[in-house]
């Protein structure tokens, strides 16, 4: 498809747009064309098969500047289909003022004002809306120095890559400190559930060792009862012994002075 067909097919979709309100599925701050249609299926509902599509995209490269070529390498076409016509918007190749380069920084501060974007940290309403900006500039440097948009292209992509794995490895430490704050609750229980166990048992012991506390009282009051018991049938023993011996000495002191009285 040439320039002038596709301005041609871009006039007569703006004409139909007042009719059919044809507009494109996402509104991006890149500029595109006015969607142009490509097709219109026989039944009305599907969209047009794989060859013809690749049949179709063929013979627009072949009708391509060098520049658009490039523009649609770094920003492809955006495909829809509704109502059964397949629309097709190309990124637009016309270069841009200093007006256009105001009105794109005004239109991103009211995008991230309307979309309440936040202005700090990870937000992904800001990070979509500020790509779309860099898109926008890649287009209009590209359109000027397509070497230069290049080169922004392999920055953008790099760019791109490195916030990839930066969210990754954001992603991969939340997931590590979920797990650990997990096993750490989950150890917390068990540990809980250890001590409480523990201060059961403790429980039991003191009990155990206040009923062998009492036992052992009670054994050595009876042990101290028992010897007192003892100590008094000992003593009196003792002394029935000493008065018995006493009686028994002075008997025989009695015997033994007869026979020296009988002498006499």
């Amino acid at each position: 498809m040439s320039v002038v067909a596709r301005q041609g097919a871009a006039s007569a979709a703006a004409a139909g747009a007042s009719v059919g309100a044809v507009v494109a599925p996402h509104a991006s701050l890149v500029r595109y064309d006015n969607p142009v249609l490509v097709a219109t299926t026989k039944d009305g509902r599907g969209g047009l098969g794989a060859s013809d599509k690749a049949k179709r995209r063929a013979e627009e490269k072949q009708h391509l500047t060098p520049t658009e070529d490039i523009l649609n390498s770094i920003l492809p076409p955006r495909e829809w289909t509704e109502d059964g016509q397949l629309w097709v918007q190309y990124v637009s190749s016309t270069p841009a003022t200093r007006s256009d380069v105001l009105t794109l920084q005004a239109q991103l501060d009211h995008k991230l004002q309307q979309r309440q974007a936040r202005e700090t940290g990870i937000c992904p309403i800001r990070e979509e809306l500020y790509a779309q900006c860099f898109d926008e500039l890649i287009r209009e440097v590209t359109i000027n120095c397509a070497e230069r948009g290049l080169l922004l292209l392999r920055v953008r992509d790099e760019l791109r890559m490195t916030i990839a794995s930066y969210q990754t490895l954001y992603e991969s430490s939340i997931a590590f400190g979920m797990r650990k704050a997990l096993q750490s609750e989950q150890h917390k229980v068990e540990m809980m559930a250890r001590i409480k166990a523990l201060e059961q048992e403790k429980r039991e012991y003191e009990k155990i060792l206040q009923e062998w506390r009492l036992k052992c009282e009670a054994v050595e009051r009876k042990d101290a009862e028992r010897r007192h018991d003892e100590q008094t049938k000992h003593k009196e023993e003792v002394d029935f012994l000493s008065k018995h011996n006493q009686a028994l000495k002075k008997e025989l002191e009695q015997l033994l002075s007869i026979p020296s009285s009988l002498s006499a």
